[in-house]
């Protein structure tokens, strides 16, 4: 494991790999679902293998605030407020909105305490509204936020959003070789998997898996179900990202996993799910308890469904699909889900 670059554990590990015949049924494959929901308590999910790295790093550097950015819902802003909160640091958090007025510089009040952004108010971090066009502007935007910080006599510390470089892909890294360790000792029904499956919204978790796996050999590629954009922009973000993570940790090699960027599954935008995706993770719920949200994990598993329909896999392919997290996001928006009666 890349022993070299400080961490704080946080990840309550080694998470299970556990399978449903349930789920074999509804996928089509033989499924092992590593269960990164379950990494700790409210903060659970892939966001918490990330963070142990950035909050290594900001306490070096005698950080007071993490600042960090992401859609309403976000995951990974949650994670980085409950953190914070755990050892004494502050957090700002951008959060894109698409309704009513936004200000990148003034601390929102105002939005509806549900789902992520209730447990970050409840650990009082400090939430401002930001738009689409702010939100494509960032980086500058966050690095603005934490100068702001260091000029009011505390000290930023800017995580990108989803954690997602090559610093926090070392989690993944990491994750990998816990995965193999698994198997190694019997803790999972498979040798060697034919693919890893994941959800892709900001590249991070694909990158340092990728890496990991040829660590490891225990998956022979990577599947990332894309949640928003497309295969070309998500190549390019990977590729970084890679670069940035050997830049980190000078023990990683120069071979990565081949990584498939699937398109199938994004629907009709981020975070909304189409009428077969949503009777999907319905079914899922219904018949093995496991549960997925409609922005990721959702999309995740039902690109591999869809993967089998093609017969890009066979029936007896062991399959390991990443459960990220996600509840509190699910909570959010379970009102757009067809949860009416039992079929």
């Amino acid at each position: 494991m890349p022993t070299a670059v400080p961490r704080i554990p946080l990840v309550h590990g080694p998470t299970p790999i556990v399978r449903m015949a349930a789920l074999d049924a509804l996928v089509g494959c033989r499924v092992h679902v590593k269960r990164d929901d379950m990494t700790g308590g409210a903060e659970a999910g892939n966001k918490l293998r990330k963070l142990e790295y950035f909050l290594a790093d900001a306490q070096a550097n005698a950080a007071t605030t993490l600042v960090t950015c992401g859609a309403l819902q976000s995951n990974h802003a949650r994670a980085t407020a409950l953190v914070a909160a755990r050892f004494g640091l502050r957090s700002l958090l951008l959060l894109r909105c698409t309704e009513g007025p936004t200000d990148p510089w003034t601390d929102a009040d105002d939005l509806p305490a549900v789902g992520n952004v209730a447990l970050a108010r409840l650990v009082g971090a400090r939430i401002r509204k930001i738009s689409a066009s702010d939100y494509r502007q960032r980086t500058a935007l966050l690095l603005e936020s934490s100068q702001e910080i260091d000029r009011n006599g505390g000290r930023g510390y800017v995580i990108p959003e989803g954690g997602s470089n090559g610093l926090g892909s070392l989690g993944y890294v990491r994750a990998a070789e816990e995965i193999a360790w698994q198997v190694r000792h019997g803790a999972v029904d498979a040798k060697r998997f034919a693919e890893i499956v994941v959800a892709c919204g900001s590249g991070g978790t694909v990158a340092g898996l990728a890496l990991g796996a040829a660590r490891t050999d225990v998956y022979q590629r990577v599947r990332a179900a894309l949640v928003c954009d497309d295969a070309r922009y998500f190549e390019g973000v990977v590729r970084r990202i890679v670069q940035e993570s050997r830049a980190w940790d000078d023990t990683l090699g120069d071979v990565v996993a081949p990584v498939l960027y699937d398109e199938s599954s994004r629907g009709p935008r981020y975070g909304e799910m189409d009428p077969g995706q949503k009777d999907f993770l319905v079914d899922v719920a219904r018949n093995t308890g496991l549960i997925l949200d409609p922005v990721y994990t959702g999309k995740a598993l039902y690109a591999l469904r869809l993967a089998r329909e093609r017969r890009d896999l066979g029936p007896k392919d062991d399959v390991l699909f990443l459960h990220t997290g996600g509840l509190p996001g699910f909570l959010a928006t379970a009102a757009n889900l067809p949860l009416g009666g039992v079929r």
